[in-house]
């Protein structure tokens, strides 16, 4: 640092240099760049919606999960995938905070960001269950507290490192009985509490991941998040691909994937997907068709990665864009790339609450950070503890005042706004969170550049 201003690398120095010179950007090359940007955002989109959530409900319905425990871990775990990979790039290959900054630093985005963008890009009204968003957010909180308290002191010690671990078991733990406590909880509570009764009575009207409805028959199948799962007959084993995506009627098998739309704009969209469609159809078994039905964790796997992959070129793409058109690195941080690094969160989370999922929606938002500070514990134990077992890692964490702050006022607003909203996810708490985020936005910003308290920052070499 030089006069008390803290100096930071610039982001591009943890990716590839471009395929251009910074004059062939400024020139015309920077289009290149957007619209691999856009076709990055389309790979996203048909990863998710294709392989990544259908091999969801088969996992889901052999573990018998409620959609909003099944949004909290495995929901949670493939889409944070590019928050794992980041962690460890940071502990092992650069050796800096990356790590630390992408995952605390997009935390707000996914918290406040993506709940706007479910709101907003939902046409269907989504009930929400209150034990779920509260075990959620109590997770979060606890788990922010504790990083935040190791990272204090600047250093990081195996102990602290296996505590995140000891955390987020304890938390699987709560979700393994999750059932048993939220009926306990609804008992004791419901009498001095009436968002418990009204949420438990609209939620048992509610399906969870799968669930059809014959308007010339019987309920074939409806069931709330207390029963003990959401798969339990054989008969809904070969309907699990209709759940997720729409479909009225029950068929043997899922269309295939080179199959033309019939509406003009799709067939656009499709022939412009069409190399990244061959490329999956090629890599990742299709376990929504009736010969891929037990190779559902083979997909969820193979997604996760190439989610992974897809989220790495957009967040490359993303910061030589950023760098090109004289962004502030710290004003990039806050904004592109805490949206580049979670847009598989808010993909997954837009599409299942456009089918109605709201508590897997929400349980995907709030769980996914979990998730994340998991990700930061990780590749912690695994140096202090077997690596270098000499000393502690040494990590920077100036702004951790403001960012302390800035995470538990988050958590506190989205259930407060939940709460005021009825619980529910509608164009209202769009509104209401997108509202937030651009205030904890414009004052991260103005704090990141030290117009606001003390804490100014410059680029390495500028």
């Amino acid at each position: 640092s030089e006069n008390g201003t803290r100096c930071v690398l610039p982001s591009s120095s943890e990716f590839p240099e471009g395929f251009f010179t910074p004059q062939e950007r400024k020139d015309g090359g920077i289009v290149i760049y957007f619209i691999i940007i856009l076709y990055m955002f389309l790979a996203v989109s048909i990863v998710c919606d294709d392989y990544f959530l259908p091999s969801l409900e088969i996992i889901s319905e052999c573990l018998g999960l409620s959609q909003d425990v099944a949004g909290a871990t495995f929901m949670a775990a493939g889409s944070s995938a590019p928050e794992l990979v980041t962690a460890f790039l940071g502990a092992f290959v650069t050796k800096g905070d990356i790590g630390v900054s992408t995952i605390l630093g997009s935390a707000i985005y996914n918290l406040l960001g993506i709940s706007a963008a479910c709101g907003l890009f939902s046409s269907v009204v989504s009930r929400l269950s209150c034990w779920p968003l509260f075990r959620d957010c109590l997770a979060y909180t606890i788990s922010a507290a504790a990083v935040l308290a190791m990272i204090s002191d600047n250093r990081i010690y195996w102990y602290e490192s296996a505590s995140l671990l000891l955390i987020y078991g304890c938390y699987i733990l709560v979700l393994c009985f999750d059932i048993k406590i939220n009926q306990y909880l609804m008992k004791k509570f419901s009498p001095c509490c009436a968002c418990f009764t009204k949420a438990l009575e609209e939620n048992e009207e509610q399906q969870p991941l799968v669930g059809w409805r014959d308007e010339s028959g019987p309920l074939i199948r409806q069931q709330s998040r207390t029963d003990s799962g959401i798969f339990q007959d054989e008969l809904d084993y070969s309907q699990l691909s209709t759940s997720l995506h729409g479909l009225d009627e029950i068929s043997e098998d899922h269309p295939n994937v080179f199959t033309m739309p019939e509406a003009d704009m799709k067939r656009i969209l499709w022939v412009l997907s069409l190399p990244i469609i061959t490329l999956l159809y090629l890599t990742v078994p299709d376990c929504r068709r009736q010969f891929w039905r037990n190779w559902f964790m083979v997909t969820f796997l193979i997604s996760a990665a190439w989610i992974s992959a897809i989220t790495y070129v957009l967040v490359w793409m993303v910061t030589i864009a950023g760098e090109t058109l004289g962004i502030p690195e710290s004003v990039m941080g806050l904004t592109l790339l805490a949206a580049g690094t979670s847009v598989p969160d808010t993909v997954a989370s837009v599409l299942v609450a456009r089918k109605g999922n709201g508590d897997m929606a929400m349980s995907n938002i709030v769980g996914s950070n979990v998730f994340d500070m998991l990700c930061l514990g990780i590749p912690w134990f695994i140096k202090t503890a077997f690596i270098n077992t000499s000393g502690p890692i040494e990590v920077n964490s100036s702004g951790l005042t403001y960012t302390a702050i800035s995470l538990i006022c988050s958590v506190g607003f989205i259930f407060l706004a939940v709460h005021l909203n009825g619980w529910k996810i509608d164009k209202k708490l769009g509104t209401i969170c997108l509202v937030l985020y651009l205030v904890f936005t414009v004052l991260s910003i103005l704090y990141e550049l030290g117009i606001i308290g003390n804490n100014p920052t410059r680029v390495c070499g500028n």
